[in-house]
């Protein structure tokens, strides 16, 4: 699965999955989001984390060989298990 970088005002970075159903963020204070997008298509953050422990690149590297999943939320299956 590959990520798409696009701009967002809340985030330094912010690149979603090719479905633009889900998508992850670094915020100015190294805080990364994992965002779901919901039917009225606002993101909502699903799990935030330290970059210093699980970078955003870290989790965007775990993607790459991979099918990106039906279900938005599964990818929380490829972070660490202290993260989940």
């Amino acid at each position: 699965m590959y990520f798409v970088t696009t701009k967002h005002a809340s985030y330094v970075l912010f690149a979603m999955t090719p479905s633009e159903r889900a998508a992850v963020g670094l915020t100015d204070q190294q805080r990364v989001h994992l965002l779901v997008r919901t039917a009225d298509g606002s993101w909502t953050v699903q799990r935030e984390w330290d970059a210093q422990r699980f970078s955003h690149t870290d989790f965007m590297l775990a993607a790459r060989d991979r099918a990106e999943p039906a279900n938005p939320e599964q990818l929380l299956d490829w972070l660490p298990p202290d993260l989940r």
